[in-house]
């Protein structure tokens, strides 16, 4: 029983956790890291043809971004989250395709023209479409035999549509134990989504800290927050214009217009306009239309159950093509333009920000968390000039924020989660936070009676003895990788496919030695053409 951690340790995104036990071998997410990359991650320690099963805990693609890369590089095993996050990753994962192939056609472009050496994505659509077959929805709460000895739950944690933490327990003869992985914890008090679901039980925990050193403050009154600063934008005739992420936050913020709208809270602007500028946010918001009501919080029910549409109502554009999203721009009217990515470093978003940062009258509102190195965090910082397209632009919109809306739960959101176990687990690992939220929010469990670590990318426990028997020094990414790793060529996809293959002849060990004689002809004439 051993677990190692690859991702998200000292870094807010990127989670990744390798876990080896009962003869097979798991992965609890692979994600992409979004914004600079501060420490080197381990590789996974095998082949990813030889994985058995990944388990999801939400969509997002720092959680899921980079299972299409996993099954490019020979992963064929099984991928088990909740159905709703399975259908979240129809969307995401393809988006998540178009966005690679899209990024290597312009690199290409300009390689072309300059005579440098062709770029390759990341993966490909068919990559994404090839793991998404390999998904196993299953229901909030319902423990199930993963294998022979490992048994898993997923439970709500209000961080997302779908959104789980999960539960493993693990049998090796006469040894159990149970692990607790906690996902991103939602913030109480949300709307749409419940509040996150408490465990109670268990030996391991690790759980994320994205806001382990601070406190969101008193629950805001969102509606009324809001309504001041489109009253205020729409006075000086401008555009809000609302960088948001396009699954979750996004469908959030049509929740709070809705309300705006419905009470009149703007009179003089009352029939203005709503922009949903992104593809994937539109077809996520048809997901939560699709959505189970037993999945939202009490309010939420109660307006579907009166046959309310939560989150579209009259004046919502719903934006699709790049057409669509042009002519935005082209209109005076002062309107709200929801548009992705949330943190600004890539998608639509920035187009309207080129267009709208340079306006006084217009502002911009930031509705979630901004990572270090990003646009977005810069701007709240105050940037006076940020370069967009090539070109620089001159900051004189109003930049806001809407403290508190937050999917992520505050230091004692966190405190409340993890003070739910009774008894307190044998050891915490604390992971996704920056590194000084790691270091700190560690020191107040700590503080608080418990025995906690923060572990970095390589550290390896192992579960049954409770000993650490790998703890690698932390390795920082030198400058010049932060400004971008080129992306594995293709002879390291023709690799990962050899790694398959020895993957394959290994599952087929005790087969007919007829067969086994077919295979290992047909192995050796594929050799013998490539062979130089």
């Amino acid at each position: 029983m051993r677990l190692m951690f690859l991702g998200a340790d000292h870094e807010v995104t990127g989670s990744c956790h390798y876990l080896e036990a009962c003869g097979k071998r798991l992965l609890v997410d692979y994600g992409m890291e979004q914004g600079p990359n501060i420490y080197e991650n381990h590789e996974i320690p095998v082949s990813p043809a030889e994985i058995d099963y990944v388990l999801l805990t939400h969509a997002h693609i720092d959680h899921a971004g980079l299972l299409p890369l996993l099954f490019a590089r020979g992963f064929r095993g099984e991928i088990y989250t909740t159905r709703a996050t399975a259908a979240l990753s129809q969307i995401m994962l393809r988006d998540s395709a178009h966005i690679q192939m899209f990024e290597a056609e312009w690199r290409n472009r300009k390689a072309k023209r300059s005579g440098e050496e062709a770029y390759t994505p990341l993966y490909t659509m068919d990559d994404a479409e090839g793991v998404l077959k390999l998904f196993h929805g299953v229901e909030y709460d319902e423990r199930f035999s993963l294998c022979d000895g490992i048994d898993v739950r997923f439970v709500d944690v209000g961080h997302l549509l779908g959104s789980a933490s999960i539960e493993i327990w693990l049998t090796e003869g006469e040894t159990r134990r149970k692990v607790v992985f906690s996902g991103d914890i939602g913030n109480k008090n949300q709307p749409i989504l419940r509040d996150p679901q408490y465990i109670h039980e268990a030996d391991y925990v690790v759980m994320e800290s994205t806001y382990g050193d601070r406190n969101h403050g008193g629950r805001p009154d969102y509606v009324e927050a809001l309504t001041k600063i489109l009253r205020d934008t729409f006075d000086r005739g401008g555009n809000l214009v609302i960088p948001a992420f396009a699954v979750g936050r996004t469908q959030e913020l049509l929740y709070f217009l809705r309300t705006i709208k419905q009470e009149n809270r703007i009179p003089g602007h009352a029939d203005f306009e709503v922009y949903v500028d992104s593809p994937l946010a539109v077809e996520a918001t048809h997901i939560f239309n699709r959505s189970d009501a037993d999945f939202f919080d009490a309010e939420t029910r109660a307006l579907v159950e009166q046959g309310i549409n939560p989150i579209l109502f009259p004046g919502v554009k719903l934006s699709v093509t790049s057409d669509e999203s042009k002519a935005i721009n082209f209109d005076d009217q002062p309107k709200v333009i929801l548009s992705a990515s949330g943190m600004c470093e890539a998608g639509r978003i920035r187009h309207h920000l080129k267009h709208n940062l340079w306006r006084p009258e217009s502002t911009v509102l930031f509705v979630g968390y901004q990572a270090y190195g990003t646009l977005g965090r810069a701007l709240l910082e105050g940037a006076e000039k940020v370069k967009l397209f090539g070109e620089t632009v001159e900051v004189r919109a109003r930049i806001e924020s809407l403290d508190g809306i937050s999917g992520h739960a505050d230091q004692q959101g966190l405190l409340d989660w993890i003070g739910a176990f009774d008894p307190a687990p044998k050891q915490v690992f604390v992971v996704h936070g920056e590194d000084a939220v790691c270091e700190s929010f560690s020191e107040l469990l700590r503080q608080k009676g418990l025995a906690v670590s923060a572990p970095f990318s390589g550290t390896v426990y192992d579960l049954a003895t409770g000993e650490c028997v790998v703890s690698p020094a932390p390795v920082r990414v030198a400058p010049k990788q932060q400004e971008g790793k080129r992306v594995s060529p293709v002879f390291a996809r023709l690799l990962a496919a050899g790694n398959r293959l020895l993957a394959v002849i290994r599952h087929n060990e005790g087969g007919a030695n007829k067969d086994l004689a077919r295979f290992a002809d047909q192995i050796n004439s594929l050799c013998d053409k490539w062979d130089r």
